[in-house]
């Protein structure tokens, strides 16, 4: 009986914890895609959300295959995170911010007043 109880105490916590992450990260990203005119049900969808990402940052979209490549995928996402910044109007700050507290941060941009202000770079293929 012990062992049943542990295992649903286990699964209650991986609920609580599927929950969050929805609150945190898939809610605001499908408003931040909703914003800035792509489909916001992209954002449930691994790895076209983060081919959406990379449209609405104003990079290409064959970045989204860097993004699964180890350790290039880290220098990507710090490029996207400052894109993703600048495409709402905001400054560096703020991308260090949702490089570091992004939990924070992309709530901000997902649920606050900002506005999708385009990007200045070409989008290439």
């Amino acid at each position: 009986m012990h062992s049943s109880a542990a295992g649903g105490t286990t699964f209650g916590v991986l609920i609580l914890e599927v929950i969050v992450l929805i609150f945190l990260f898939l809610l605001p990203l499908w408003r931040i895609l909703s914003k800035a005119g792509k489909p916001g049900w992209g954002s449930i969808v691994p790895i076209y959300n983060i081919y959406l990402i990379c449209k609405v940052c104003g990079r290409p979209g064959w970045w989204t295959i860097l993004c699964l490549i180890p350790f290039i995928n880290i220098i990507i996402a710090i490029i996207l995170c400052i894109d993703l910044a600048k495409v709402f109007g905001k400054d560096a700050g703020f991308a260090i911010g949702i490089i570091l507290l992004g939990f924070i941060f992309i709530p901000i941009l997902g649920y606050g007043k900002t506005e999708y202000k385009g990007t200045a770079q070409s989008t290439g293929a």
